[in-house]
């Protein structure tokens, strides 16, 4: 049985379109226009076709941030995969951690990514839920009004070394070097960080769910977690199982014909054209 565990107010989210300028020695963008609500970003989010891949100017409906999470954990190497029905795309996909940058992050969405991490991700042991940090910098714990997170151990977060093409913000360049990407079917420029993630090894791990946040009725953005339905899968890089972590087991799971996102779809120059894919055809290596 789900657990609400946060309520908040969807209107207090601001955001603003994106100018991006691209080429193929790097990509600019930034904010341009009035802070826009939700539903007026969500208007914004048309298609976009563009005819130089690598060569455009272009104003976008927002700026969103994903991250692929990698896991070694007891001598294997797993990919973090949350499953979510998306009801503007009328579809279910696995797909990463990923969230709408507000404007008050755009020119530091690396801050917008981590936080994602401490409101979608959620780890339990004995001691409680695990508090993160990212290069000793702790992360917020959203969620202490509901669960109890224990002073220590904790989750890390560390960066993982990567060569994309340089992506800058009003041209300060993205220290992190994210893979970058244009999203054409919704108009908006996607940052994908790629990171490590380490989970302590003296405490046992009882499981770990993924956050599903929803409007209800009267408006609010309500946050719950389902142990019967965790939503969070660990995809083993040497084998292609897909499993949960379970009343302290690592239990595999099947799941026929999954979807992946767009972010796991073939990306020419800078555009990403769909807004998924089959298993058989996505690329579960990209970074």
């Amino acid at each position: 049985m789900s657990r609400v565990i946060a309520r908040s107010n969807p209107v207090a989210f601001k955001t603003q379109a994106i100018r991006v300028k691209a080429s193929p020695q790097g990509l600019d963008y930034h904010p341009e226009g009035a802070p826009l609500s939700f539903a007026e970003m969500q208007e914004l989010r048309r298609p976009v076709w563009l005819e130089d891949p690598w060569q455009f100017e272009v104003l976008t409906a927002n700026l969103g941030v994903s991250l692929r999470i990698d896991l070694h954990w007891r001598g294997r190497d797993y990919l973090l995969l949350i499953r979510q029905q998306r009801d503007d795309m009328g579809d279910c996909v696995l797909k990463l951690v990923s969230g709408y940058v507000p404007a008050h992050q755009l020119r530091v969405p690396l801050l917008c990514a981590i936080t994602e991490v401490a409101e979608e991700l959620l780890f339990e042991t004995e001691a409680g839920w695990l508090p993160g940090r990212y290069q000793n910098v702790w992360l917020p714990t959203p969620y202490a009004d509901s669960l109890t997170y224990c002073d220590s151990p904790s989750f890390e977060l560390q960066p993982h070394s990567c060569f994309h093409l340089p992506v800058g913000c009003a041209g300060m360049p993205l220290l992190e070097r994210p893979r970058a990407y244009l999203h054409q079917p919704t108009n908006s420029l996607q940052l994908v960080y790629h990171l490590d993630l380490v989970l302590p090894d003296q405490h046992n791990l009882r499981q770990a769910l993924h956050t599903d946040e929803k409007l209800d009725d009267q408006g609010e953005l309500v946050a719950r977690i389902d142990p019967q339905q965790p939503e969070l899968f660990l995809l083993a890089m040497d084998s292609g199982q897909l499993m949960q972590i379970r009343e302290s087991a690592l239990q595999p799971v099947e799941l026929p014909e999954p979807l992946l996102s767009e972010a796991f779809c073939r990306q020419t120059g800078w555009l990403v054209s769909d807004s998924h894919c089959p298993w058989s055809q996505a690329n579960l290596q990209q970074r």
